[in-house]
């Protein structure tokens, strides 16, 4: 609760600049803080959902059709590891990502391209997001372009005025581990240090915002490479046909699967999947809970 309070917080509309007592729509960096809020409240009640909470059921019975509703469906299906294939350490793909990281290309980018599904709330349609392709260009005078694409379709396109904020993870993140370490935990909006599904989220957030360079993503390499229970299992083909490295984290009724590029160690993917049946909820082992995919 207390972290939704200063995701609230940090939404707030009013600038120092602006009318004080103004009623217009929310900036956009107040809107995208309370996207994440949605966001954040929605992954936790999934979350809730997999650990078997009761008080989540009454939620749940809405968000993926409840007993007598429309079962869930994952549409995708969950990454496979690739038979007989030889698991990398983090430790060696991070080793790997600092000798590509020499040279400084390629460099950090601000936005980013990501394609992404997830399980979504509908009050009148099956519980399935289609999948969705994001794409933020940003200018030189920092003004900046979000085009939405589902189905191959342009449905969205926005140009936003210049606009720059100093605070995680609209900010410039570091290239060393230690920053990039509290620079994670405030994207967080946690006071503590962050256990490995929350520095999954953190990274997850970081990467819809920036297209990292070749330091960047080896001082993150180096970073996961630290996360307690982040075993490496083997190669993967992801969604949009490339060949990475997989580490999977499991916990009760969940996987989450991190996807890195066996070249450079840069984040390629993520990926969510329930490992338990939830018949009450029409949610099958192996179900995707979701996904995203990022490309420079």
């Amino acid at each position: 609760m207390a972290d939704e309070l200063e995701l609230l917080r940090r939404a707030n509309p009013f600038t120092v600049d602006g009318p004080v007592y103004g009623d217009g729509p929310l900036n956009h960096q107040a809107s995208r803080r309370l996207n994440r809020l949605l966001y954040e409240r929605r992954r936790r009640l999934l979350w809730s959902l997999v650990a078997g909470v009761a008080v989540a059921a009454t939620v749940f019975t809405l968000l993926l059709g409840g007993p007598g509703g429309t079962p869930a469906v994952a549409a995708p299906r969950p990454l496979v590891v690739e038979a007989n294939s030889t698991p990398v350490s983090l430790k060696q793909l991070a080793a790997l990502a600092a000798a590509v990281a020499v040279d400084g290309t390629p460099v950090l980018r601000r936005g980013t391209h990501v394609q992404s599904w997830s399980l979504g709330m509908s009050d009148d349609k099956p519980p399935v997001t289609i999948p969705e392709e994001r794409i933020v260009r940003w200018n030189a005078d920092d003004s900046h372009t979000e085009r939405v694409v589902e189905d191959g379709h342009v449905v969205k396109e926005t140009t936003y005025p210049p606009s720059w904020s100093d605070v995680p993870p609209e900010a410039r993140p570091p290239h060393d581990v230690a920053g990039l370490r509290a620079y994670l935990q405030e994207t967080a909006y946690s006071k503590t240090p962050l256990t490995t599904p929350e520095l999954l989220g953190a990274v997850e957030e970081l990467l819809d915002h920036w297209t990292l360079g070749a330091r960047e993503a080896a001082a993150l390499a180096r970073l996961l490479a630290g996360a307690d229970g982040l075993r490496p299992v083997g190669e993967v083909t992801d969604r949009l046909g490339r060949r990475g490295e997989a580490y999977v984290y499991r916990q009760s009724g969940s996987r989450l699967m991190l996807i890195m590029d066996p070249a450079t160690g840069a984040v390629l993917g993520m990926e969510s999947t329930f490992t338990k049946d939830q018949p009450e909820y029409g949610v099958k082992a192996g179900d995707v809970m979701d996904y995203s995919a990022w490309t420079r």
